[in-house]
C-alpha cells in the first residue's frame, strides 16, 4: 500500500512521490538551504521596503512634509521645493524595489542578488546625499548602516552560493 512518502531519488536529485508519481524538487542536494545570512538579508530588505513605502507614500501624499512632521526648511539649499520628488524616489527605489528583490531572492532568481546589492549601495548613497543636503540626523546613520549590512550580506559566499552567483557571475 502506498504511504505517500518519497519513493525514489534519481541521480539528478529529483524525487518522485510514491502515491502520485509526481516529481518533487524537495530533496535536491545542489540547491543550498536558506540559512542565517540569507534570512538576515531577507529581513533587512523587507524592513527597508516597508520603511521606504511608508516614508515615500507619506511624502507623496503630503509633499509639505506635514505627515512626517518635517518642515520644508530642511530642503533649503537643495534643488527641491517640497518632498514630492524625494518621496517618489524613496517610494519606488527604496520601497517597492527592495520588496520585489526580497520576493525574487526567496524564489532564488539570480538577478535578485544584483538587486539586493544595488539596494544596499543605493541606500548608503541616498543617506549620504541626504546628509550632505539637509545635515545630520540620527536616522541617517541607522538607515545607512542597514544599507551597508545589506551589501555586506550580499558579498558573503554563503549568500552568493544560495543565489547562484559568485562575485557577480552566474554559477
Amino acid at each position: 500500500m502506498p504511504t505517500g512518502r518519497i519513493a525514489e531519488t534519481r541521480d539528478d536529485g529529483e524525487t518522485t512521490d510514491e502515491r502520485t508519481g509526481a516529481a518533487s524538487l524537495r530533496a535536491r542536494p545542489d540547491r543550498p538551504r536558506r540559512h542565517g545570512l540569507v534570512w538576515i538579508l531577507l529581513g533587512f530588505l523587507v524592513l527597508q521596503g516597508i520603511g521606504g513605502v511608508f516614508g515615500g507614500a507619506a511624502f507623496v501624499l503630503a509633499p509639505d512634509g506635514d505627515l512626517l512632521r518635517m518642515p520644508t526648511s530642511y530642503l533649503e539649499g537643495t534643488p527641491f521645493s517640497d518632498f514630492l520628488i524625494p518621496g517618489l524616489l524613496l517610494l519606488t527605489l527604496l520601497g517597492i524595489f527592495p520588496l520585489v528583490v526580497a520576493v525574487d531572492l526567496w524564489r532564488r532568481r539570480p538577478w535578485a542578488w544584483f538587486g539586493a546589492f544595488a539596494v544596499g549601495c543605493a541606500l548608503v548613497i541616498f543617506e549620504l546625499v541626504e546628509y550632505a543636503m539637509i545635515g545630520p540626523d540620527p536616522q541617517q546613520l541607522v538607515w545607512a548602516s542597514i544599507g551597508g549590512l545589506i551589501a555586506v550580506c550580499c558579498i558573503s559566499p554563503s549568500v552568493q552560493r544560495y543565489s547562484g552567483v559568485w562575485w557577480g557571475r552566474r554559477t
